[in-house]
């Protein structure tokens, strides 16, 4: 067709299939492990764990993936590889076609080579032995559950209409790794069996990955009670007026900043167990599990253990964000408190200067009087010059032409003086 396709449409399309899951027949064994860079959030190094994929690979001639490949499952040795490259971490899946006699052998976790796990560019998230057998009558599966698992923590439950039983106590054993059982009737399918696999071990990783909100939260505790208390001393003095307002201005802004330091370090981490968890929800839910003999299910098992701990970080990330807008308000009000300050201090300094305006003008008021007199003093005198002449013509004393001058002189300097202002004005 004449048509030209965006460049993203294949690419986009291709990855909704990108992640198929395995197609498992009965028995298996699985070895999972799930590894996240040290240090910040989002520090890795892609090459570098590209690199530790190659290295395995290469030990069994596998071939290669693709330079930017997310994912990669193939054929190492007698033994299936699945590699899976994540937001914030990366997960190998070995599915072996045998069981070993010893239910959980450590040994079957030597697929991967000891020294090539020291060479991990990462920490372990979670590892998992999953064990995939026929299942037997429940009295014989009631007897592997009791021997394999700690009974107070196991969650069993059937799934898939009843297709399956899967099990698991979500504790770590002495080699330390997670343990699953998955027993499968005899209708159920491969592709069937791999989903339920897949989806344990997804359960696993991102409750695991969720739970590191947890310990960032226990991290903050103190930092967030200190602040609470200062944040409550401030807001307690701004009512009391027990300090002065520049010095509860710097208080909320050192108050502000430590908020805002502690939500941009917590943001990434908040978001990231809110998405994981959501995640655990879906793929408990989908195993659409049935009781197994009055044992608690998987479901049951999460509301009891892993709700609470989702609830404290949610708890934590509200308070955080309670305490944030706790300190903008007691800035508004602050800023509310100096402007009507700064209000009093200006209509205090105005009256001064209504005050101040009205000592000048009286004060200039004297000074005009005093300088009509000045004034009119010396115009007399001048005048004296100009009429003493005429004063003898007509046989007149010298004091009766000034007293007869100086009126005339003050009035018409008084008025001049008067016609300045008011042009002035």
């Amino acid at each position: 067709m004449p048509l030209e396709d965006h460049p993203l449409r294949y690419p986009l399309a291709n990855e909704l299939h990108a992640r198929p899951f395995p197609t498992l027949a009965t028995p298996c064994s699985v070895a999972f492990l799930a590894l996240k860079a040290p240090g910040t959030d989002t520090a890795r190094d892609k090459q570098a764990e590209r690199q530790h994929l190659l290295d395995l690979l290469d030990r069994h001639g596998a071939p290669h993936p693709q330079p930017d490949a997310t994912h990669w499952s193939g054929q190492i040795g007698r033994h299936m590889l699945k590699w899976e490259s994540h937001t914030e971490f990366v997960t190998f899946t070995i599915f072996t076609r045998t069981l070993s006699d010893r239910p959980f052998d450590p040994a079957e976790f030597e697929v991967f080579p000891p020294d090539w796990l020291a060479k991990a560019p990462g920490q372990r998230v979670t590892s998992i032995l999953l064990r995939v057998e026929p299942g037997p009558e429940d009295d014989a599966i009631d007897d592997k559950l009791e021997s394999w698992f700690e009974g107070e923590s196991l969650a069993v439950a059937h799934v898939l209409e009843r297709e399956a039983i899967i099990a698991g106590d979500f504790r770590i054993d002495p080699a330390g790794h997670m343990r699953f059982a998955v027993f499968t009737g005899q209708q159920i399918g491969s592709r069937r069996v791999g989903r339920v696999v897949q989806r344990l071990c997804e359960i696993e990783t991102y409750k695991a990955m969720s739970m590191l909100g947890l310990a960032r939260v226990r991290r903050i505790a103190p930092c967030l009670h200190r602040i609470d208390d200062a944040l409550t001393g401030l807001i307690g003095a701004m009512r009391q007026d027990e300090t002065k307002s520049e010095d509860t201005l710097k208080g909320l802004l050192k108050v502000s900043a430590e908020l805002e330091d502690l939500a941009a370090r917590t943001a990434y981490r908040f978001a990231a167990t809110k998405a994981y968890e959501a995640i655990v929800r879906e793929r408990v839910e989908m195993l659409r599990e049935q009781r197994f003999r009055g044992r608690q299910t998987f479901t049951e098992f999460m509301m009891r253990r892993y709700e609470p701990a989702m609830r404290t970080v949610r708890a934590s990330e509200q308070r955080l964000g309670a305490m944030s807008d706790r300190a903008i308000r007691a800035g508004e009000l602050l800023r509310t408190r100096v402007d009507v300050e700064r209000s009093a201090q200006n209509q205090a300094l105005l009256a001064s200067m209504d005050r101040r305006a009205d000592a000048q003008l009286r004060l200039q008021e004297t000074v005009e009087g005093l300088s009509v007199v000045a004034i009119s003093y010396y115009a007399v005198s001048l005048a004296s010059y100009m009429l003493y002449p005429l004063a003898e013509s007509y046989h007149l004393s010298k004091g009766l032409v000034l007293a007869g001058v100086t009126p005339l002189v003050v009035v018409l300097v008084w008025l001049l003086v008067r016609r300045i202002r008011a042009r002035m004005h």
